[in-house]
């Protein structure tokens, strides 16, 4: 993102959070003092005994008068400060707590930034949480765009065979906008590809996004990654979804995000 893009953000910031002296430092005060708060969407399973098997993290910024900042309008100050690492150690941290106190949920997904994925420290950051707090590393997953793992895709390889190597999953998100590419999957070894929305609302409506869904569910038996659909947002797309045998689902179809300590608790 460009200093063009973030100036505005500053400057809003500066005018919704008063009285803080600069964005940087007003993130760095947010996430020692737990200012920030976890929500989280659950991930249906389309067949099987357990309904949410996985949950999506979700992360919000306390405003005043008890509002809440959506991603959108801080995020991207995380970025241009290069803070995003230091943001997804306090979800990590915030997380494993979640399960360690025991909850509904099993495995919660945590979308990284690119700035994490270069951050050779951070797997073993999250090995050190995980051990502390006796759960197991099969209770995280970690989603890297399709758009980083074509960026960068070497940079996400060596994240990924890390993160593996401590005992977590890896998904692909946003998969299939473009071009359904599948070599990146392979050298990833992405335990999940989460197709994305553009195909999923498309499907009753476009015999193109249906095809290309059949490919990728076919793919995925080969290569041995489960597919999640993104966006789910009306029943009827639901029932084409479990008739054409994706696993899982996600979207306000299903159920919109709510603090964690509500869905997981």
């Amino acid at each position: 993102m460009s200093a063009k893009d973030v100036d505005p953000l500053l400057q809003k910031m500066d005018h919704q959070l008063a009285g803080w002296v600069e964005p940087a430092e007003r993130l760095r005060i947010a996430l020692a003092k737990d200012e920030l708060a976890l929500y989280c969407q659950p991930i249906a399973a389309l067949s099987g005994a357990v309904r949410f098997p996985i949950a999506e993290v979700l992360v919000r910024l306390h405003e005043e008068e008890k509002a809440m900042l959506p991603p959108g309008e801080f995020l991207p100050v995380f970025e241009h400060y290069r803070l995003m690492p230091d943001l997804d150690r306090w979800v990590v941290r915030k997380v494993v707590g979640h399960l360690a106190r025991g909850i509904r949920i099993p495995r919660f997904s945590i979308n990284l930034s690119s700035q994490t994925i270069d951050d050779a420290a951070f797997p073993k950051a999250v090995a050190l949480e995980l051990v502390s707090a006796g759960v197991p590393g099969t209770a995280l997953l970690f989603e890297i765009s399709e758009s980083d793992t074509l960026a960068r895709l070497e940079a996400a390889v060596r994240f990924a065979t890390a993160i593996r190597a401590v005992g977590c999953g890896v998904a692909v998100g946003g998969f299939g906008r473009r071009s359904a590419t599948f070599a990146p999957l392979k050298r990833l070894q992405a335990d999940f590809v989460k197709i994305d929305g553009v195909i999923v609302r498309r499907l009753l409506v476009n015999p193109a996004a249906e095809s290309k869904l059949r490919a990728i569910l076919r793919v995925g038996e080969v290569m041995g990654f489960r597919v999640i659909a993104e966006m789910v947002e009306d029943q009827d797309i639901l029932t084409r979804l479990k008739a054409l045998g994706v696993a899982y689902a996600q979207g306000f179809g299903i159920r919109q995000p709510h603090p964690i300590e509500l869905i997981a608790g």
